[in-house]
């Protein structure tokens, strides 16, 4: 179960310098880690986590395997798109497949790098994008709406069915006619799964990524104070990045990227920050197994109970689950380990009803 995060935006904004960058982290992990598949527009990177490498010392592991997030970088977009422009139908058809946009944004000043648009505006770049990608969505529901029309007249099952879900498609129409994001279509608990089957794009969570001039790395700059304050009003992530440095620093040596980033200011690697913006903005949690073999980290969304957890990791653990060893991670550290929070009462038998917590280390009794 891997989740992906589709990198958008318009051409020349240095989407592709930051995919590169991604991809070369992630080659780099790959010497560390297995199993590092890199097609030409994917990049799987590990999710940076200083908890693995404590366990494993307590765990005397030999190996640590972190958990993974996808980045997709996604065709650029031009206005127009949604008429099928530029790459268009391409475009849409790859971002459909992704469970979350991280759309970079221009916030940098250089007469080298042409804009599309002729100026440098981030705010409208962000509008530019939105609206494509919005009416690529009214398109979408509009075609939808007429076949459910015909299904919701009769009196079966089905039509009571589609009436719902027309009722939904309504809902949301009504919003993006308006120029406003599916994502904010008022919904009940119960419509969220029919709401996630309409693949809106619109409704994807969004972390906005400025790309600021190594100068402003590690303090931003006036256009991405401009994108935060945006993102701040809609609830969205954002993440303020140079992709010119991440470049650099990608094919350094971690002494030699550690002593660069205390050199300009950044405690930590503008790509760690936003691989960790990309898992909090998909609300995921981290469980962790440990042993003498390995130490590794797997993820879940939040909410997840422990016999789904155990699927992750295989799914004769969830068919047959009998319950869960768990202890928390700071009472495993305290404890110098398992053995320690056994004996100090900090293991706890858990059943099929726990929701498993960031953190947790988990153990898992099954039948077969």
């Amino acid at each position: 179960m891997g989740f992906k995060c589709g990198i958008v935006g318009l051409p020349n904004v240095g989407k592709s310098t930051l995919f590169n960058a991604l991809t070369e982290t992630a080659a780099a992990q790959a010497a560390n880690y297995p199993f590092c598949t890199i097609e030409p527009n994917v990049g799987e990177v590990a999710v940076p986590d200083p908890r693995l490498e404590t366990l494993a010392a307590l765990a005397k592991s030999a190996a640590i395997v972190p958990t993974r997030l996808t980045f997709v970088d996604i065709a650029g977009l031009v206005r127009g798109a949604s008429k099928g422009e530029g790459l268009g139908n391409q475009f849409l058809a790859n971002i459909r497949e992704v469970d979350a946009i991280a759309h970079v944004v221009r916030c940098f000043e250089d007469t080298d790098v042409t804009h599309v648009e002729g100026r440098i505006d981030p705010i409208a770049d962000i509008e530019t994008v939105e609206t494509e990608l919005m009416l690529a969505d009214l398109e979408s529901l509009e075609r939808r709406s007429e076949g459910l029309e015909r299904k919701s007249r009769g009196t079966d099952k089905e039509a009571a069915e589609a009436r719902h879900t027309l009722d939904l498609i309504e809902r949301t129409l009504t919003l993006l006619r308006d120029g406003k994001p599916a994502r904010l279509t008022p919904r009940k608990p119960e419509e969220e799964k029919p709401f996630h089957m309409l693949t809106l794009l619109t409704a994807l969570p969004v972390l906005y990524v400025c790309n600021v001039d190594e100068d402003a790395a590690a303090t931003g700059n006036e256009f991405s104070r401009k994108v935060q304050a945006r993102a701040h009003a809609e609830g969205a992530g954002v993440v303020v990045i140079s992709a010119k440095i991440e470049a650099e620093i990608a094919v350094l040596s971690h002494h030699d990227r550690d002593d660069y980033l205390v050199s300009i200011g950044l405690q930590q690697a503008g790509l760690d920050r936003l691989i960790a913006a990309g898992y909090a903005l998909l609300d995921l949690v981290t469980f962790f197994t440990a042993g003498p073999k390995e130490t590794r980290a797997w993820t879940i969304t939040r909410g997840t109970k422990a016999p789904a957890a155990a699927g992750v990791i295989h799914s004769d653990f969830e068919r047959g689950f009998i319950r869960a060893e768990t202890i928390l991670y700071d009472d495993y550290v305290a404890c110098g380990g398992e053995a320690g929070a056994r004996d100090a009462g900090k293991m706890r038998l858990e059943g099929k009803d726990y929701v498993v917590v960031d953190g947790d280390v988990m153990h898992f009794r099954f039948s077969t």
